[in-house]
């Protein structure tokens, strides 16, 4: 009567509180779930955990306590790791993105430049998940599928069984369903110019591109959280056009963004490769645009908070990994550029932060050079699943898993230029840059983090100058670099 009652009991339980015991069940049978949320041309100073990482006068480039507070962000970083010197394979959209999901440098991809497609042939890592039994999502701007825009939920799916909210191209700033539930542009499109028509003041947190994306987020979570679950969200935010919908819109508006000590370097000191006699040259900061920048990093951050709500409330955060990450950054002023697309930190450098609680200390912070193609790699090391063969990246799983609460390591990688101007070998201190354009550029970041001093030809930086040199052409050389097939100067060939 006894084994008979308890019997009933347990029954019951099952019946009445499946939902919980399901959410635990990926963590019995060892199975993370994964969470990627991405931004597009995010500027690391903008994270309060990264400020934390800086000197004063590094973290506040545009005047002290300019600063927008990211509390949901950070707290992936202190409840995880941070990475200082992470690092897009090439500094642009779809080059980044092809070697994020694929483990390969862009040239390997076919998407070495913006608007390519990436091939038929290309293995990412959630194709990897989804044959070991995930239910893979992705929502959000995609950028590896040709010219598409906006276009929708592309065919050709690389393992994201739903792609349903996946976008091609663009950054648009409403979204909406339509009469069956599939997701449209809001306003007005003209497909002619592909521009989109839309008053953002009017947009709401149901509509505006990154509330509603991560809206449609929370709902497959919703969906899938009692099987493992692989998941991307990228958000096209905050990449220009500069707007975002109220309040954020003026959340910043009493700040005054100070010329960062860059912008005022004389044009003919710095590098041919840095674009200094190109186009789009800024002289002055557009104090609306930078404060609405600010405005979309909030926007995000808060919408972070929403997705790391939903795991704790349904007790999921400790078998969850969780990532923030972007495919490159924004100067937004520094070097006299804004956007990307050259070696400097604030261009070249993302984002990357992972919180994992089963498996990896909080406040770890990672000093060593990694680039998009490791991501792959290593967030399958992690999830003890099966490595796709052949990639370029670094399995560093184990960096994020030991038991130090610093990682140290001078490894050198590299990136490579979409348009074929520059290389650059990079490790947690120095970047060297070669091109056909301008002498070679070494950079110590330790010692001028602005990244306006080249000291290639100072006699105490010969040893290492010639090691970065070597390894950078062994590696691109190696990776089938393309600038190895255009004829230029002798000097890249050294």
């Amino acid at each position: 009567m006894k084994l008979l009652k308890l019997f009933s009991i347990l029954i019951l339980g099952i019946l009445l509180f499946p939902s919980n015991i399901n959410a635990q069940k990926s963590g019995v049978e060892g199975k993370p779930n994964l969470i990627v949320i991405h931004t597009d041309e995010h500027n690391f100073r903008t994270l309060g955990c990264y400020r934390d990482q800086l000197t004063e006068d590094q973290a506040f480039v545009w005047g002290k306590g300019v600063e927008v507070k990211t509390p949901n962000i950070d707290r992936i970083a202190n409840e995880g790791a941070i990475c200082n010197n992470y690092y897009a394979s090439s500094p642009v959209c779809t080059p980044s993105r092809a070697s994020l999901v694929s483990g390969n440098y862009p040239i390997e991809t076919a998407s070495y430049r913006n608007d390519i497609p990436m091939k038929d042939e290309v293995i990412t890592f959630a194709e990897v998940l989804r044959k070991d039994g995930y239910a893979t999502s992705y929502l959000g701007k995609w950028h590896l599928d040709g010219k598409a825009k906006p276009g929708f939920a592309p065919k050709r799916k690389f393992g994201f069984t739903d792609n349903k909210y996946m976008f091609n191209r663009g950054h648009w700033k409403g979204l909406e369903d339509d009469e069956n539930g599939n997701p449209k542009l809001a306003g007005k499109y003209n497909p002619k110019n592909e521009r989109q028509t839309i008053n953002v003041k009017n947009t709401t947190a149901e509509d505006f591109t990154t509330d509603y994306l991560v809206t449609k987020t929370l709902e497959v979570l919703e969906r899938d959280k009692n099987k493992p679950f692989c998941l991307m969200v990228s958000i096209p935010d905050p990449h220009t056009p500069n707007t975002v919908r109220p309040p954020y819109d003026t959340m910043y508006s009493n700040l005054h963004f100070e010329k960062p000590k860059t912008l005022k370097t004389p044009l003919e000191e710095m590098p041919k490769w840095a674009g200094a006699k190109g186009k789009n040259l800024v002289n002055e900061l557009e104090q609306d645009k930078m404060q609405r920048y600010f405005g979309m990093v909030k926007c995000i951050d808060d919408n972070v908070g929403r997705i790391l709500d939903f795991l704790d409330e349904n007790n999921l955060t400790d078998n969850t990994i969780v990532v923030f990450t972007s495919d490159h950054g924004d100067l937004m002023g520094e070097h006299h550029k804004h956007n990307k697309g050259n070696p400097y930190e604030a261009s070249a450098k993302i984002p990357f932060v992972l919180r994992y609680p089963n498996k990896v200390n909080a406040g770890k912070v990672i000093k060593k050079a990694y680039t998009t193609i490791d991501f792959a790699p290593t967030i399958l090391g992690l999830m003890d699943a099966s490595q796709i063969k052949n990639v370029d990246g670094l399995d560093a799983s184990t960096d994020f898993t030991s038991t130090k609460k610093e990682i140290v390591d001078d490894r050198i990688t590299y990136m490579t230029s979409s348009h074929q101007n520059w290389i650059a070998s990079l490790n947690n201190r120095y970047k060297l840059v070669l091109s056909a354009e301008d002498k070679p550029w070494l950079i110590d970041l330790e010692k001028n983090p602005d990244e306006d001093i080249n000291f290639y030809n100072n006699p105490k930086y010969k040893k290492i100058a010639t090691k970065m040199q070597a390894e950078l052409l062994k590696q691109a050389k190696k990776y089938n670099d393309p600038i190895f097939s255009i004829k230029k100067k002798d000097l890249i060939y050294k």
